[in-house]
This record gives C-alpha cells, sequence and structure tokens, in this order.
C-alpha cells in the first residue's frame, strides 16, 4: 500500500530525513517512533504531498506521490499534529464542508459525514461549534476529517499529544477500529502508544532509520534485561553460589533493604527458571516476599538505538 524509498529531505544545509526506506501492508498500523526532531513530521508531510522530497520516492496505493499528487491525495486522510478545524463551524457543518472539498458525491455526502461522526464518537456534539469542544473532542474532529472521505491511507501525526490520560485510551482505541479498512501511519515519540496500537515499528533518530519491526521482536532483539527480580530475607550468600549454576541465569546484582536483599537475576531470553530459584530460596530456609518476571520494554530499546545513533 506505501513505499518509500531512497527518500531524503534536505534544508539548506541541514539534513532533516535521509536515505529512508519503509513499506508499509495494506490495513496495517504502522507505528513511526523517534524523538523531537527525528524526521518524522517531515516524512508524514512529503507523504501527504504537503512538502516535496529532496531524493527519492514515495509511493501510495501506485501512485507517486510528487508526478501524481492529486491522486494521492485523493487516497489518503491527514492529520497533522495541529488540527487545521475551523472553530467557529459545528462538527456537522464542519464535516460537510470536508467532505466536499474531498470530492465526495453530493449522493454520498450525508452517509459518509455520518459514518465519521460515529465512528469518532461525536453524535452528542455534531451541532456543536468545534471551539467550545474540549482538547479531546477537537482531535477527535480532526480524525473526522480525514476519514470523512474514506481513504484507503490515515496518515496521523501525533494524534494523542496534550490529551489527558483517558483522551488517550479513547483515541487510541479509535485509532485501532479503524485498522483493517484501512492502513495507518501513526507518529509519534510516546512508546506506550506504539506498544498498544501498532503491528510494526520504525525507528527514526536524526533523519535515519534504525530499526523496523513488531514492537515484541524489538524487544526480542535488545537480548538483555530478561529475568526475575527477587525479594528474600535471610542470608543470601547460602543461595548465590546455587543460583549461579541454574541454567540461563547470566548474572545477579544484591539491592539490600534494610533486613531483606532485592536480587535482580538476569536471564538468557527464552528461558523460564523462575521455579528453580524459588525451589533453592525455600529449601535454604531463606523467606521469599516477592518474586516477579522482568523483561526490557520498548523504551529500553528506544533508549539504546537512539543513544548509539547521537554517539556516533
Amino acid at each position: 500500500m506505501i513505499e518509500v524509498e531512497h527518500l531524503s529531505k534536505i534544508y539548506g544545509t541541514t539534513t532533516a530525513i535521509e536515505d529512508v526506506d519503509f513499506s508499509v501492508k495494506s490495513g496495517e498500523i504502522f507505528g513511526f517512533l523517534g524523538p523531537n526532531g527525528a524526521g518524522k513530521t517531515t516524512t508524514m508531510r512529503i507523504l501527504a504531498g504537503y512538502l516535496p522530497a529532496s531524493t527519492g520516492t514515495a509511493k501510495i496505493a501506485g501512485y507517486d506521490v510528487h508526478e501524481q499528487s492529486m491522486e494521492v491525495r485523493r487516497r489518503i486522510g491527514y492529520l497533522p499534529e495541529n488540527p487545521p478545524l475551523y472553530l467557529d463551524m459545528t462538527v456537522q457543518d464542519f464535516l460537510n464542508f470536508v467532505a466536499k472539498i474531498k470530492g465526495v458525491p453530493r449522493r454520498d455526502r450525508k452517509n459518509q459525514v455520518t459514518s465519521a461522526i460515529e465512528r469518532c464518537q461525536l453524535t452528542e456534539k455534531m451541532q456543536i461549534a468545534i471551539r467550545k469542544l474540549s482538547k479531546g473532542y477537537r482531535q477527535r474532529v480532526g480524525i473526522a476529517q480525514a476519514i470523512v472521505h474514506d481513504p484507503p491511507v490515515i496518515i496521523l501525526d501525533e494524534p494523542t499529544v496534550g490529551l489527558d490520560p483517558r483522551q488517550i485510551i479513547e483515541v487510541r482505541n479509535l485509532i485501532k477500529s479503524l485498522a483493517g479498512q484501512h492502513t495507518i501511519i501513526l507518529s509519534t515519540h510516546i512508546l506506550p502508544e506504539v506498544s498498544m496500537t501498532c503491528d510494526r515499528v520504525m525507528i527514526i533518530n536524526r533523519g535515519k532509520i534504525v530499526a523496523t519491526n513488531t514492537p515484541i521482536e524489538l524487544i526480542d532483539r535488545l537480548g538483555s534485561g530478561y529475568g526475575y527480580q527477587v525479594e528474600v530475607e535471610g542470608d543470601v550468600s547460602t543461595i548465590l553460589p546455587l543460583l549461579r549454576q541454574v541454567p540461563g541465569i547470566i548474572g545477579i546484582e544484591q539491592q539490600p533493604q534494610d533486613n531483606r536483599t532485592i536480587l535482580e537475576v538476569n536471564c538468557n531470553s527464552g528461558v523460564e527458571p523462575g521455579k528453580d530459584i524459588a525451589t533453592i530460596i525455600i529449601n535454604q530456609g531463606l523467606s521469599l516476599y516477592e518474586m516477579r518476571r522482568t523483561r526490557p520494554s520498548l523504551e529500553d530499546v528506544f533508549l539504546e538505538l537512539t543513544t548509539e545513533e547521537a554517539v556516533e
């Protein structure tokens, strides 16, 4: 559905993105993750036809973004970071206006607007002026204008920025409900959004792609951080030699806490020595207060990849 090859954008002497390559399958939610200034918005604007690329190509539904711009625009819905809303219009009037300028035929316009309003849960707000809506509802209106013409591709740039936790959950659920029927590119620097919403993730830093994969496979790629956190009471020196002999355990760190000790047990990925750890602790007469599985997060992957890139 989306094919990007060797895409670069240069402003004077500043390279915003460099040799960017990626593809997005039909019906997929594709997360575009990176720190502020990494090149996410620049890439989004090129895909939306808002900016020309310096070099490289981008195709949406087989149409070249630069050479066949109007064909591409008919097939995308775009939500920039600051939604383009006419605040004095009601929600319904605004969406009617957007549907008209996006070329929705008159006979289909009412149904398309009604569908967008219902999908974005705006029915109770449809006769209210947009300026009277909360930030969360304005974001919903922004998404509604992006889908009112039922495009196969939706491009969302920071759709949850500035929202409170409840609004974030609501917008996240809305985005997930659009998957399958639409191909979605979701740009964000909020890592939980990617883990909870996206099928695949691309991490960009300083204008370059540093990783592309599913969230779980990116975490597995890190390779470290798997293990157990164990809180025990008693003389840990009696159990440390035994724990180090358990297959899969590669290191143990101690954190004394009053009369207890927290053990950080690091393991190879794919092994589960939890039962052996608990058995050793109990058989040696120590009190086991807490034991939980730990694994690296997407945040750990993100920090490792972007920090390495920054150092280079």
